[in-house]
């Protein structure tokens, strides 16, 4: 059977060698009833002999790369007229549509041989298209930075959403684990294809429609929360997106005080009045809204904290684009106390913007090093000292849960 056929390696995948591949039943014999063998478009996509032909993954090994996908056919991505038919699909829809960029979903199960040709081609296409905004990102479910990394250098994509940014902060705000936990994670941008230029393109969020919102990690790290506590924790974890490096990505619901009982449909409540049992029985953060109920309420105090966020993000290039830098990072998370100092520097170097985190039940005071050139301190959140107790320091008193933002006032020349 496939007489000569060298198997689907990196170094194998060639024309020559996929053109000895002739049976579609090498893994076992497809069946397609006679009604749908040509449905799909492109034509080729009718082809079984494109196709992995494994049966449902069971998630490792190679499974993981050649199983279907809970039951959707697995395409055989090793084979390059797979490669190639994908390429010009997505190409097409560039052309015709002009999309802004591509979220590519469950990129880890995609050998990254074709993200090593995809991705180049897409973004080559996408230029010659005038749309030199084009952006693409994939979604790789792993937590820790060199697994995410891999698929910007060995694969070529653009950035990834950031998982372990996800992990670290929810160790951090929900679970009680020292800021040690989200500093060690920044140092490991470097590993990224561009270092921090990458990992500041890196799309950051604390919860989606798969593992659940970021509330109910909170709320099953701590079973007995208020509600006070836990609204304030949910603001404390959007800061951290929101003023850290990556492009913050908020899921939607979010700002409502969702809550989710599980991931995947648990998490994936409506905007709108509902009439599911599993939802209505929820319990919303900073509300007495329910999901019996439409709930798109700007006066929400999560909502009015992420917008003030986002003002202050939008005014602020540094927050944008700027190098970051940790100034402080608390290793015992001993009484739940746990601050998370970073700054981020103006492109233009003309000074900085320092961001303080307290994840513990108490206010803190902690005093780290900033840049030299400082005269003064305004605050564009919170309570600020305008001045610094010395030159090259600077002290702040972070409140129980909450954050503060605060902006360096360097003298021009």
């Amino acid at each position: 059977m496939n007489s000569g056929f060298l198997g689907t390696e990196a170094r194998h995948q060639t024309a020559e060698n996929f053109a000895r591949l002739t049976s579609p039943d090498w893994a076992y014999n497809p069946f397609v009833p006679a009604a749908d063998k040509a449905v799909k478009n492109p034509v080729w996509l009718n082809d079984p002999i494109y196709y992995n032909n494994r049966g449902d993954s069971v998630w490792e090994g190679e499974s993981r790369i050649t199983g279907d996908f809970a039951g959707l056919d697995d395409l055989n991505t090793a084979h390059p007229r797979v490669v190639q038919g994908f390429i010009d699909i997505y190409k097409q829809w560039i052309t015709d549509f002009r999309v802004d960029g591509f979220r590519i979903d469950t990129a880890k199960h995609v050998d990254m041989e074709f993200w090593q040709s995809f991705a180049p081609a897409i973004l080559d296409h996408a230029r010659a298209e005038g749309i030199g905004h084009f952006h693409m990102f994939g979604e790789v479910y792993e937590f820790e930075p060199a697994q995410l990394a891999k698929f910007t250098t060995q694969g070529k994509l653009p950035t990834v959403l950031d998982f372990a940014f996800q992990g670290r902060v929810r160790e951090m705000v929900a679970e009680g684990k020292p800021a040690t936990r989200v500093s060690y994670m920044f140092e490991a941008d470097a590993v990224y294809a561009n270092g921090f230029a990458t990992a500041r393109q890196l799309p950051t969020f604390l919860g989606n429609h798969d593992m659940g919102r970021f509330a109910m990690f909170v709320k099953q790290a701590n079973p007995d929360i208020s509600d006070a506590e836990l609204t304030s924790r949910i603001i404390l974890g959007h800061a951290m997106m929101m003023f850290a490096r990556g492009v913050p990505t908020v899921y939607y619901g979010d700002e409502q005080g969702f809550v989710s009982d599980s991931g995947d449909q648990g998490a994936r409540e409506s905007m709108f009045p509902s009439r599911t049992a599993e939802y209505l029985d929820n319990d919303l953060a900073g509300t007495d809204a329910t999901h019996a109920q439409g709930n798109f309420n700007p006066d929400h105090p999560i909502y009015r904290a992420i917008a003030a966020m986002a003002a202050i993000r939008h005014a602020e290039p540094a927050l944008r684009r700027g190098e970051q830098l940790v100034r402080h990072a608390q290793i015992d998370a001993a009484n739940g106390g746990s601050v998370l100092v970073i700054s981020r520097m103006a492109p233009d170097n003309s000074g900085e913007i320092v961001i303080a985190f307290n994840a513990g039940n108490d206010d803190s005071t902690v005093a780290f090093p900033v840049d030299g050139r400082a005269a003064g301190w305004v605050s564009l959140a919170g309570a600020c000292p305008s001045a610094a107790p010395a030159a090259g320091a600077y002290q702040l008193t972070i409140p129980a849960t909450g954050y503060l933002v605060c902006k360096s006032e360097i003298p021009r020349p």
